[in-house]
């Protein structure tokens, strides 16, 4: 066997799905096989495998075991001269294989190899090679050294940019993302090292390769989309402590202890600066608007309370008050944004009806509390009323400008129809374009760009793949969808690159597949393969259920001395309850023969039991609890446990 190709997997089914047509067509001239680690996925990723993909050699885990441990255990399973470490958010060329194994077996030396990787609009990642991270060389990394001097081999070393990106080095460290590895250097070396769960690991194996004698390449001459990212937010906090962790485990494996000591000082050091940039980037997303709000509705409604004051109290002998202008008013404004917000009209993209809707609730509750107040502290009725009224006014006109900025913002959404090319030829063209139409987010205009010089139907071609610049600026085009069935990998990319400067959305429609994805998006015809809105396996819905169960909890503990009364095991009653508080255990679950009981504790109550009259087979009962995870509500919860009370001892 000559090349043996291992992905891990977790719920990204879409993009699995497309890199393995990419990979299996990339294989023809090739004699290789292909495994897939599933890491548990809960979004069907297994299925789609199974019924697209028999020849695939799975490892289905029944826990997330990380990318290390998980690579390794298909690494010791096959058989190939090399291994490909691949991410499955990636596509690659139709002669990525054949070119990367010629260079391998023409060049001895060559322990570990790299390719020239683009990201999902064409664009040139710098990660594709890199240089060991050294304490100078993190610390340059770290605090924006290596951005305002990348053509420095001193500050640029992190990613190397004093290189050519399109000439092939010799490099210090490989992306995991695609990482071709001899065989005998790895039986040399060792595997990745499972202390990293998830980055750095392949930092630690390119340095191994390294001090065991051999080089790595980078190697341009083919290449790769890297979706980056699309798993994992690189600006949470979770990402930045995971990604500092794994560095602090290297320095301590490679480095010196005093090296390892002062390397840890400045990874801590990044921590919290990276940490803390976080948290002020989405603290300020998030209040920027309310509080450009504020400014605007405050200024308004100070001149017309200014106005009323000067022109209409005056003529009665009265006015308002220095608190009035700067307690009550700012009261009334943080009431009227407090029921925007409640009424979801700060979510992104904004609606403007409920933007409205929340000023007329807002104004409603000030009336209310206003006519419940003495007489000494109703300053004034129509304040309120034409307060409420600019405050409609504001608000409404500050999205229509932003709107229509020329900088990119989420306040609207869209800010130009949709104007899609599917570049493609005959019925696989015509598929993807009905797909386009059938969408919510409907576009104004969408076309076929042809790659032959003739089809059939004329009526919905508007020219061919070489005039594809030009039936840009001319059709106005925002984004090109790619058929993969009638355009090769290395055309595309190609395309990509070409068009980078003209900001377009660039999509890939797998061949005979229900979806389009994207750098920025994935949208399908079905959601055969999607994760349901409502499912558990959605990390909001899992969160609302946790709350749930512990408010639940709470409320049956504050009122213990009432509720075990009802309960028949009234000890197990009481030990579920702190259960529950510790997440230990669930009020309701899933039974333990359900199909994915790991994301839940153990359950006092299963969904059938809200109907304790009826017996339910197995059968039945997995299907309900199928029903439950995929489309879980908390009415359902409270339905559960209203009707077996009686149960909540259950051991």
């Amino acid at each position: 066997m000559k090349l043996s190709i291992v992905i891990v997997n977790y719920n990204v089914c879409y993009f699995l799905e497309q890199a393995l047509y990419s990979v299996f067509k990339a294989l023809r001239n090739v004699e290789g096989e292909v495994f897939v680690v599933d890491n548990n996925s809960v979004d069907n990723s297994l299925e789609m495998l199974a019924d697209k993909f028999p020849q695939v050699k799975i490892i289905a885990n029944k826990e997330n075991v990380g990318f290390s441990r998980a690579n390794n255990q298909a690494i010791r399973q096959s058989t190939g001269e090399y291994v490909l470490l691949l991410n499955p958010d990636t596509v690659v060329e139709e002669d990525t294989f054949e070119k990367c194994l010629a260079f391998m077996d023409q060049t001895p030396d060559a322990g570990g190899l790299g390719v020239k990787m683009v990201n999902g609009k064409g664009e040139f990642l710098p990660e594709s090679k890199r240089g060991i991270p050294y304490p100078a060389v993190a610390f340059y990394k770290l605090f924006g050294l290596s951005k305002i001097f990348p053509n420095s081999k001193r500050f640029g070393a992190y990613h190397l940019t004093y290189l050519d990106p399109n000439e092939i080095h010799s490099v210090e460290v490989l992306s995991g993302a695609f990482m071709l590895l001899r065989r005998s250097v790895l039986d040399q070396v060792g595997l990745l090292d499972e202390d990293y769960f998830m980055y750095g690991e392949d930092i630690d194996l390119s340095y191994r390769i390294l001090k065991g004698g051999y080089k790595n390449y980078y190697f341009p001459e083919t290449r790769i989309i890297h979706y980056k990212g699309e798993s994992t937010k690189t600006g949470s906090l979770n990402y930045v402590h995971v990604f500092y962790k794994a560095m602090q485990i290297f320095a301590r494996k490679h480095f010196s202890a005093k090296n390892a000591k002062l390397y840890n000082f400045f990874i801590n050091l990044a921590i919290w600066f990276r940490a803390s940039l976080a948290v002020l980037k989405r603290v300020l997303t998030w209040i920027w608007l309310p509080l450009l709000d504020f400014v605007v509705v405050f200024a308004g409604i100070t001149l017309l309370a200014r106005y009323w004051d000067h022109n209409i109290l005056s003529a009665r002998g009265s006015g308002f008050t220095i608190q009035y202008y700067y307690i009550v008013i700012p009261c009334y404004i943080l009431v009227w944004l407090l029921s925007v917000l409640v009424c979801k009209g700060y979510r992104r993209p904004t609606q403007l009806s409920d933007v409205n809707k929340g000023i007329l609730i807002g104004t409603v509750c000030i009336l209310l509390v206003y006519a419940l107040l003495p007489e000494s502290l109703r300053y004034s009725r129509a304040i309120i009323v034409l307060g409420a009224m600019w405050t409609a006014i504001a608000m409404n006109f500050v999205r229509y400008l932003l709107h229509k900025m020329p900088f990119k913002n989420d306040v609207m959404g869209r800010q130009e129809p949709r104007r899609v090319a599917v570049v493609g030829n005959g019925q696989e063209a015509t598929r993807v374009l009905e797909m386009v139409r059938t969408m919510e987010d409907e576009c104004s205009f969408a076309g076929i760009v042809a790659t032959e010089t003739q089809l059939d139907d004329s009526r919905q071609v508007i020219g061919q793949l070489a005039n594809l610049p030009e039936l840009v600026s001319l059709y106005h085009l925002n984004e090109v969808i790619f058929c993969a069935q009638d355009v090769p990998s290395e055309q595309i990319i190609d395309w990509m690159s070409r068009l980078q400067d003209l900001r377009m959305e660039f999509k890939i429609a797998p061949e005979n597949s229900r979806f389009v994805i994207g750098s920025n998006s994935i949208f399908a015809s079905d959601n055969s393969y999607a994760i349901p809105l409502h499912s558990l396996a959605q990390k909001g819905t899992l969160r609302k259920k946790r709350i749930f169960d512990l408010l639940s909890a709470l409320l049956l503990l504050l009122f213990l001395g009432v509720d075990i009364w009802f309960v028949d095991d009234k000890a197990q009653f009481v030990r579920n309850i702190f259960s529950v508080i510790r997440n230990a255990r669930c009020w309701v679950g899933c039974h333990y023969t359900a199909a994915r009981p790991s994301l839940l504790p153990p359950s006092v109550l299963y969904p059938t039991d809200a109907f304790r009259q009826q017996s339910f087979s197995q059968e039945m009962s997995e299907l309900a609890d199928d029903l439950y995870f995929q489309d879980y509500h908390v009415k359902v919860d409270m339905m559960t446990m209203w009707k077996a009370f009686a149960h909540l001892g259950r051991a």
